[in-house]
């Protein structure tokens, strides 16, 4: 999801070889999001193989139709709970409607993949609430009905109730932004609640809401451990069980690149869809006043925004803690802390990256510059809108051409065997992390650039100040709360990133994430309960932050 490019420029001082630079710079930026891009698209013009050849005419169709099936199912789940829930806390007061609404975002914290874990295990045949209830109904297993959690529909529902609040969110600005005058209009003219809602707010909120739906697919289609672990076959399990088991590289770019193109045509409808998002001339009027819902309606409601807080946050979380009181990692406390240690050095070093290349390509924006420099832009800011498991695939290739180069020619100088230095560390695993996530802090850091005036850069000018100066000593200081904040949540989204992690960690490298994934696989969740808490609290932090600027535009 690239950003709008809305900035003043400053041409003339960006000139000669000092635009040169900086055009040289976005270009660098953006090659760890072209290179693999390159790669996953050129894979579709390969020479076909025998095993792509098999794929296709067995597993490709299968893999495609549940990948769109789950898009489907989280996309309709996640839109009817968002958007309701949207509505509700926008527009009335009832029970519990003041902290209902800033509760709604909790689930955000949590990896869709560790709550796909409780759930499986609590609802699953062997399972806490099946158990009860057999010996409470003194049932055998078997001689019931009771909907599969490990499948299709489980793993939709058990994503919509982590991925709705994308939509929630923004659905809500939209609603709080629509002027009262739009519905007192509807009103005078005959139209009930539902009216006003069905042909009134909700045309007015559709761009904001395709946007969030947007948001939820792609997250959806980038998934690996809940579709893995639920034993649905989409084609990120596809590519990661072609890469691995079989050990077919070019089948699995293939499936790659299939993957890319169905992210690509999710962004052009997403883009399409929002178009006029901009023109709503009387957003700038008095919003609407929150009516009173009392008694059993009002207890609907509540029930409504509750619904979600609890199957997204308050059980897997409860679930986790529990069981982590009761037995928690055997590691915790010994070797335990090297897990939380590895996460926090790739974190820190890839947030810290895509914190300077945010300002960086900000700046060069700023100073304006030539188509390349603009191309180079954008493709930077494509990874977020990119599966990671895409990015990940698509980078090995380029990289371990130039890593067995490189080890080639340093064996060759130095007499000695040198072995792999980029694939064999932890430097791919932080380039993909860029890759992925450099549009979290540019957007960010956009935002604060462009309210900026460039007076500020000409004062800074005629004080003789060059470029570089004035970004040191002006822009660096104004822009520091929102590059801080950039930093914050690009450091929580690799905390919680498990496919790239996968796929480019270095050999008996763990993180906190591969630590749940790898007990959790082997069906020891109360074991990885510990490492799963430290993530969800990790990811509480971005979420309090909103949780707060939530509640000062309440007031």
């Amino acid at each position: 999801m690239t950003a709008v490019d809305s900035r003043p420029t400053l041409r003339s001082s960006a000139t000669g070889s000092g635009s040169l630079a900086w055009t040289i710079v976005a270009v660098v930026v953006a090659t760890p999001v072209a290179l693999p891009l390159l790669v996953v698209v050129g894979a579709l013009f390969f020479p076909t193989t025998d095993v792509w050849s098999h794929l296709a005419e067995t597993v490709l169709l299968t893999y495609t139709l549940n990948t769109l099936g789950l898009m489907a199912i989280v996309g309709v789940l996640a839109v009817g709970m968002g958007v309701g829930a949207a509505w509700l806390t926008a527009h009335y007061r009832f029970p519990g409607s003041r902290w209902l609404s800033v509760a709604l975002i909790l689930p955000l914290a949590a990896p869709a993949y560790v709550v796909g874990y409780v759930y499986a295990d609590l609802l699953d045949a062997t399972g806490p609430l099946q158990v009860t209830l057999r010996a409470a109904a003194d049932v055998q297993l078997g001689s019931y009905y009771f909907p599969a959690i490990r499948s299709l529909g489980g793993a939709g529902i058990v994503m919509a109730l982590v991925l709705y609040p994308y939509v929630y969110l923004l659905a809500k600005t939209s609603f709080q932004n629509q002027a009262a005058v739009l519905y007192e209009s509807a009103r005078v003219l005959g139209a009930g609640r539902s009216q006003v809602f069905w042909r009134v707010a909700l045309p007015v909120a559709r761009p904001a809401i395709i946007g969030g739906m947007a948001l939820v697919m792609m997250e959806t289609i980038a998934d690996y451990g809940v579709a893995e672990h639920f034993g649905v076959p989409t084609l990120t399990t596809g590519i990661f069980r072609t890469w691995y088991a079989m050990g077919e590289h070019d089948a699995a770019l293939k499936l790659a690149g299939c993957l890319f193109l169905l992210v690509a045509l999710l962004v052009v409808f997403e883009q399409s869809a929002r178009r006029g998002e901009r023109f709503n001339p009387l957003s700038r009027n008095v919003a609407a006043e929150k009516m009173a819902l009392n008694g059993v309606s009002g207890l609907l409601a509540a029930g409504f925004c509750l619904l979600p807080v609890l199957g997204g946050f308050v059980i897997p979380v409860g679930s986790l803690l529990l069981q982590a009181l009761q037995q928690g990692d055997p590691m915790l406390g010994r070797g335990f802390y090297v897990f939380g240690l590895n996460s926090v050095a790739v974190a820190v070093v890839a947030a810290g990256a895509c914190a300077i290349a945010a300002v960086f390509l900000n700046y060069a924006e700023r100073l304006g510059g030539d188509r390349w420099l603009n191309l180079g832009v954008r493709v930077a800011t494509l990874g977020y809108a990119l599966p990671g498991m895409v990015l990940a695939v698509g980078m090995l290739l380029p990289l371990t051409l130039l890593d067995r180069s490189l080890a080639q020619f340093l064996t060759d100088n130095l007499n000695r065997p040198v072995g792999l230095l980029l694939t064999g560390s932890v430097f791919a695993l932080v380039l993909v992390y860029v890759a992925r996530f450099l549009t979290v802090a540019y957007n960010g850091t956009q935002s604060a650039m462009i309210q900026l005036h460039p007076q500020l850069d000409a004062v800074a000018r005629t004080l003789g100040a060059g470029p570089a100066g004035v970004l040191r000593r002006v822009h660096i200081p104004l822009l520091r709360p929102a590059v801080l904040s950039g930093l914050l949540l690009v450091f929580i989204d690799v905390m919680k990133e498990l496919p790239a992690t996968l796929i480019l960690r270095p050999f008996n490298f763990e993180t906190l994430a591969t630590r749940v994934y790898r007990l959790a696989s082997d069906e020891r969740l109360s074991e990885a309960s510990t490492a799963a808490l430290i993530i969800v609290a990790l990811g509480m932090v971005p979420t309090v932050w909103l949780l707060i600027l939530e509640q000062r535009r309440s007031k």
